[in-house]
């Protein structure tokens, strides 16, 4: 006992306190490191992490506004709003997501539809974050979310609104369509006006609106549980509506275009010649703007950029041409203002001009004799404005031409709008480094050659020509107002020039353009009224170079494709113009025969619609393909 008594105190009982004050210290300091973590955390840290708690606790939600209406002169809705439904799949709600993403493949594919399932492939996604399996989604996937739900753990549908284009087809390419704001536009937003999601403009004038037609987002606050399940609202502030707009479109004279023209490719541009007013514009083919709605599928995005008759392009202010023999008009105001012929001044025609080694035919293949100007525009002999066009010379020819609104965009309120081509001698020489050669100055006097317009700007040119010779700015646009009417903004007609033509020129020309529709031999009688109230001017515009005389071209086989099209261009009444209308059909050979009827139809639904007073137009919905009256 006294040994093991030793032993107990003597050099080993100082080890075994060595190593107590060590395992002391270490405590101390594990417990002061641990209090002082604790001190950084409550009190430095305090308010940093007391936000991120109650991010964890609280979702922000952003509340998107609704658009505004778009609608046309009489106040009828172009276009309005609708329902739309979205999938949304919250990741951390389910344990085994691909059993999810099974369970709803296999659920689509007994109805025959399919199911994007590279969203969850993709290796993006996070667990508390919302992914949108599918946007504006069809009533029978909406049917088969809900009534599956318990079995699709982390699937919710979302409610948004779509844009509802009730003129459809028709009126696409005024109103454009929307979409959700992409990288790029993102990017080029420098005062951040974006976010990701947006839904704004990107084409026509939901685009060229699109600052007052989106609205301002709201936002919510909600509560959730640790489920992500929303609990209660903690705040909320609404959105604000976008602003409505009104435009100068008559939604009636719109849909006698377009159903005039039957499918042809082509475009009608109607305008008020007293203000600059646009009544219709119509480009065909044109496409179903509700395809963007839900963001457009790789299919139908092929279908369309694949098509050879470009339904996304806008004929009415892109689409480019030769003006044919609507140019006429152009060419005899310039020869007459400066004094190189007058009313009286003849020129013999016996079916062809010659110059150097060249001949110039004339359509009248017998010719039209010796003949004067009014005549020479009733019955568009090509011969007499070879003659006066060889006078004038190219250059003092494109003064006049830009001075009636040619070879430059006319500044309507759309986007991608084109400029034509007036050619001038310095243009040739710096395009093709080559010196202008006088037989092309008889080409672009009956409007051939290097001559491209667009029909609005056939359409403005005649408008001058119509009121006197005041240049407007054609105006889509009336105003744009707040939901309860109040007017924010109005859009007053434009003046941009004057042509300097003398007013008796003016009623020179005005009276062969009545000529045309009314007197024997016009080359535009089927637009004859028995009010005799219109004035007009038919063109046949060259593709490519074919055979002069029509035996010729009956006997050489011609691709649609490449044969002449139909021009027409009038307005009326002839005293006091109230409509100019051009219209252009895509390889469909005369302009009297092809292009003056879609206009005859267009200036009688005007002058009937006139006669009923208030007159509301019908309501016109589209589906996929076709635009249809909805009784």
């Amino acid at each position: 006992m006294t040994e093991i008594h030793d032993r107990l105190n003597g050099h080993e009982t100082g080890i075994l306190h060595k190593r107590f004050k060590i395992l002391f210290a270490i405590v101390a300091i594990a417990l002061s490191l641990l209090a002082l973590r604790m001190w950084y955390l409550q009190v430095i840290k305090a308010e940093e992490l007391k936000q991120k708690s109650e991010n964890n606790s609280i979702r922000v939600r952003k509340l998107q506004p609704l658009r505004g209406l778009i609608m046309d002169a009489n106040r009828t809705v172009l276009v309005d709003n609708q329902c739309s439904f979205d999938i949304l799949f919250v990741p951390n709600r389910t344990r085994d997501i691909q059993d999810v993403a099974n369970k709803l493949t296999y659920l689509y594919a007994e109805e025959s539809m399919t199911f994007p399932r590279e969203v969850f492939n993709s290796g993006k996604v996070r667990l508390f974050v919302p992914v949108k399996l599918e946007k504006n989604i069809s009533r029978e996937k909406l049917a088969i979310v809900e009534t599956h739900s318990l079995d699709l753990p982390g699937l919710t549908v979302d409610v948004a609104s779509v844009r509802k284009y009730l003129g459809g087809e028709m009126e696409a390419h005024i109103i454009g369509y929307t979409g959700e704001v992409g990288p790029e536009e993102l990017e080029r937003d420098e005062a951040q006006t974006y976010t990701v999601g947006d839904v704004i403009g990107k084409s026509g004038i939901e685009k060229y609106l699109d600052s007052y037609l989106r609205g301002k987002n709201g936002v919510e606050q909600v509560e959730v549980n640790v489920l992500g399940k929303p609990v209660r609202v903690l705040g909320k502030i609404n959105p604000e509506s976008g602003y409505n707009v009104v435009l100068t479109i008559d939604s009636v004279l719109q849909k006698v275009a377009w159903d005039a023209l039957g499918g042809q490719a082509g475009a009608v541009a109607a305008i008020d010649p007293r203000d600059g007013s646009v009544l219709v514009l119509v480009s065909s083919p044109s496409f179903d703007p509700t395809l963007f709605n839900g963001g457009i599928s790789v299919d139908d995005w092929q279908k369309l950029s694949g098509d050879p008759y470009h339904p996304m392009e806008n004929r009415a202010v892109s689409g480019q041409y030769p003006p044919g023999s609507t140019y006429k008009m152009i060419v005899a105001a310039a020869a007459l203002q400066e004094g190189l012929i007058t009313p009286d001044t003849a020129f013999n025609c016996d079916g062809s001009f010659t110059l150097g080694n060249r001949t110039f035919r004339c359509w009248q293949k017998h010719g039209h004799g010796r003949i004067s100007l009014h005549r020479a525009i009733v019955e568009s002999c090509d011969v007499y404005f070879y003659n006066v066009g060889k006078l004038i010379g190219v250059d003092k020819l494109a003064e006049y031409a830009r001075a009636f609104g040619f070879g430059k965009p006319t500044g309507i309120s759309l986007p991608r709008e084109k400029s034509g081509l007036i050619p001038t001698k310095e243009w040739k020489l710096a395009r093709f480094k080559q010196p202008w050669q006088p037989g092309e100055t008889i080409s672009i006097s009956i409007g051939q050659g290097f001559d491209l317009v667009t029909p609005l700007q056939l359409a403005s040119a005649y408008s001058t020509l119509a009121n006197g010779g005041t240049l407007w700015r054609p105006r889509l646009i009336k105003q744009i107002e707040a939901a309860d009417g109040r007017v924010l903004k109005t859009f007053e007609p434009e003046k941009k020039s004057s042509l300097p033509i003398r007013p008796k020129n003016i009623e020179v020309l005005k009276s062969a353009l009545w000529g045309v529709v009314n007197e024997p031999g016009g080359t535009g009688r089927a637009l004859q009224r028995k009010e005799a109230d219109v004035a007009g001017k038919t063109g046949t515009s060259q593709v490519i170079g074919l055979p002069e005389d029509d035996k010729a071209r009956k006997l050489k086989y011609i691709p649609s494709r490449y044969r002449d099209h139909a021009l027409f261009v009038c307005f009326a009444p002839v005293r006091d113009p109230e409509i100019a209308v051009a219209v252009i059909v895509e390889n469909a050979g005369h302009g009297g025969s092809a292009a003056a009827p879609v206009a005859r139809k267009i200036v009688d639904a005007y002058f009937e619609g006139k006669k009923i007073p208030n007159r509301k137009p019908p309501l016109v919905i589209s589906d996929r393909n076709t635009s249809t009256r909805n009784p």
